[in-house]
């Protein structure tokens, strides 16, 4: 023979219970729930019907809990230690996400640009730890999907199924030139001004490589190809040398401003793309989409101010 289903009590009667049992009086229980007290009665009222247990008796002006409340508080204060552990295993959950900060960038973003707006966003978020790591667009993917970072940012080219993209501001690329150099006396530079130049470029790989030197080959312009390399910071180190000019994204160029290098506006623009990219598998933090929003208000006033220089 099927025994009948249990009836469940409703939470919100055992919360009243346990309230007024640990209190000691309706009045007080009801300020421990927030609620009123002629509530709080209703609610010991329909629990002790729902039971068919008496639980409470009156004593002059109070109630006092009878045995069968003693013992039903026994399992009930077992039940609510588990919710409490459920409810501070999720606020340890909650704080771990909030605590630290996991963050890989592409290396045009991680020699500086990303690094000193990182610091100036966690110095004001005292619980907020950080870790950085600047590996090339397809390292970045590959943490990303395999959880080894909360949030990156990589080229658009690089794509996976397991990861969502949220566009930052796109800018454009800059001609790189010695400080020293004639070209650096112009205010933008086009092709025409690369004719017959020692030219640093980023290898093959790159997407921007293939756009200008489909613009150069468009324009006519021969340039004289002394190095390739995967690094706009190795273009930008080479070009402080004295050894040649190049083409490479404003980010860089900018660190390498005191460093012997001029940056000059090209003409026609080639912009370089950049994605914040997060697992699509696992919902992104609060934090890393903060920062991701942040960051890219960032990118936009300092293409402002590049414009206006």
């Amino acid at each position: 023979m099927v025994k009948p289903a249990v009836r469940r009590p409703n939470l919100r009667q055992v919360e009243a219970f346990r309230a007024v049992m640990l209190t000691g009086s309706a009045t007080a229980g009801a300020a421990f729930m927030g609620v009123t007290q002629p509530a709080v009665s209703k609610l010991l009222r329909d629990f002790q019907h729902h039971l068919k247990l008496k639980l409470f008796e009156r004593r002059g002006t109070g109630i006092a809990p009878t045995a069968e409340a003693v013992t039903l508080f026994g399992e009930v204060e077992r039940s609510f230690i588990g919710i409490e552990r459920i409810a501070e295993a999720a606020e340890q959950i909650r704080l771990r996400q909030a605590s630290l900060l996991r963050i890989a960038a592409l290396p045009a973003l991680a020699n500086g640009f990303l690094p000193r707006f990182a610091g100036k966003f966690v110095s004001g978020r005292p619980e907020l730890d950080l870790e950085v790591s600047g590996v090339i667009s397809t390292l970045v993917v590959d943490w990303v999907v395999n959880r080894q970072c909360d949030l990156g940012f990589a080229s658009p080219q690089i794509d996976h199924p397991a990861v969502q993209k949220i566009a930052m501001p796109s800018l454009p690329y800059v001609a790189v030139v010695p400080e020293d150099h004639k070209l650096a006396r112009k205010n933008s530079l086009a092709p025409k001004d690369f004719e017959g130049e020692n030219f640093i470029s980023l290898n093959h790989s790159s997407q921007s490589r293939r756009y200008v030197d489909a613009i150069f080959a468009e324009a006519g312009v021969s340039r004289v190809m002394r190095v390739e390399t995967h690094l706009s910071e190795i273009v930008c180190g080479l070009v402080s040398s004295g050894l040649g000019v190049g083409i490479c994204d404003p980010f860089t160029a900018r660190e390498f401003a005191r460093r012997g290098v001029v940056a000059r506006p090209f003409r026609p623009v080639v912009t370089i793309e950049i994605f914040a990219i997060y697992s699509s598998h696992q919902a992104p933090t609060a934090i890393s989409l903060e920062f991701a929003e942040q960051f890219a208000a960032h990118i936009r006033k300092f293409d402002r101010e590049n414009r206006r220089a």
